[in-house]
């Protein structure tokens, strides 16, 4: 047993980013993911930079993206475009549990692969639809990305600086509202379908899953109407609170301080030896008292000084320190992964089993179709000449 979801099978037809995160995650955990591409039009994340250095230390050919987003899934060349190709895929959904895909609407109905007709081949069948904005709506068929999917659910509003909305730094919607959801979507309908005996249909909106985001600031000016629209530095936590922030050292360096509660920024303030006068000093004086104590050492000395003293204090690290850090060694969150480029180093599991551990049964660097003689031969028993005929007539 590899993994939880051991015995789970999932046909992947998704791209780029959304899916293959999610289908990803499923994979990492046990479930037998079979990566659906045509060779003629590939997953586009396999060129997207950086690229894998060979072991000379040379540049590869394979994306560190597609690398870390296909591992643990095998490769199926089909073209969905043919007839033949399409009674291969309902011939896989007979023996799948779930099936994704990433098209926008409309598609589907048009290859004869959408889920009223797939759910005739197979009703246990868990179907998920990774769109931009639903199956419903005004908006269902407008073309889009991350940034689209935060800006009209309103996720990029809160993501500014003094001057206004910026580009934020992860793609929160494809991430989350793409990857995340449709894998707690997945999960759900597998429930279900253990006590129903029936698959559904799901509709997963990176928009939604964005909005969803929203909690505290939505959630506010529903709450309390045009007087409590969101202003994000006077919100609770997004900069009202002088001891939840983030403060510069002397080194350029920064700290994350999260002392919310009173028992922790009260220790604070007595660590750092800075008097706060209650009701004399407002949120604003107690801010640049703690912001020029911050400034008289460094981050790692701060550090040293208060994260082992209860009062929520660490480093803000930038990027390429986060791998150092201890915790994160200790929770083994970057891993080797064997490629065909030579051995990569990946994020690696988020989620910790007691009993059914995850594991890299293969790496990615997979070429288009590389499975496929293995998963016709072995799942729908295609003779050698049967196989060699689909290559010849371009459906593999």
């Amino acid at each position: 047993m590899t993994g939880p979801l051991d015995g789970i099978r999932v046909l992947d037809v998704t791209s780029l980013f959304p899916g293959p995160f999610g289908m990803r995650l499923l994979a990492d955990y046990g479930a037998e993911v079979i990566k659906i591409e045509y060779k003629s039009k590939p997953d586009m994340s396999r060129y997207l930079p950086p690229f894998v250095k060979k072991a000379d230390g040379k540049k590869g050919k394979w994306s560190y993206f597609y690398h870390f987003l296909n591992r643990n899934k095998k490769n199926l060349s089909l073209n969905l475009s043919a007839p033949e190709g399409v009674k291969i895929l309902k011939e896989l959904v007979k023996i799948s549990d779930v099936i994704a895909f990433q098209f926008r609407p409309g598609v589907v109905e048009r290859l004869g692969i959408d889920y009223e007709t797939l759910k005739k081949v197979n009703e246990k069948i868990i179907y998920c639809s990774i769109t931009g904005y639903g199956e419903t709506g005004p908006y269902k068929y407008y073309p889009g990305h991350d940034l689209n999917y935060i800006g009209i659910s309103g996720v990029g509003a809160t993501i500014r600086d003094k001057e206004g909305p910026i580009l934020p730094g992860l793609q929160l919607a494809d991430m989350i509202g793409g990857g995340l959801y449709s894998v707690i979507a997945i999960l759900m309908a597998l429930i279900s379908r253990n006590k129903t005996g029936k698959g559904q249909f799901l509709d997963i909106s990176m928009t939604d899953g964005a909005f969803s985001l929203l909690s505290m600031p939505l959630g506010q000016y529903l709450a309390g109407g045009e007087e409590w629209i969101p202003i994000l530095d006077q919100m609770t936590l997004c900069g009202a609170t002088p001891s939840y922030q983030i403060f510069k050292t002397k080194d350029n360096k920064f700290l994350a301080v999260g002392a919310l509660e009173p028992k922790f920024h009260n220790k604070l303030y007595k660590e750092l030896n800075v008097e706060i006068k209650g009701g004399v000093d407002s949120a604003d004086s107690i801010k640049q008292k703690l912001a020029k104590k911050f400034l008289t050492k460094t981050r790692d000395e701060w550090v040293k000084d208060l994260m082992e003293k209860e009062v929520c204090v660490t480093p803000l690290y930038e990027i390429e320190e986060v791998p150092n850090d201890p915790q994160i060694q200790a929770r083994n969150l970057i891993i080797d992964v064997k490629t065909g480029d030579g051995i990569v180093k990946q994020l690696g599991f988020p989620i910790k089993f007691s009993d059914t551990k995850p594991e890299i049964r293969f790496g990615a660097a997979m070429k288009v179709g590389q499975d496929s003689k293995e998963i016709l031969k072995e799942l729908l028993n295609y003779p050698e000449e049967k196989i060699k005929e689909l290559k010849k007539k371009n459906v593999i």
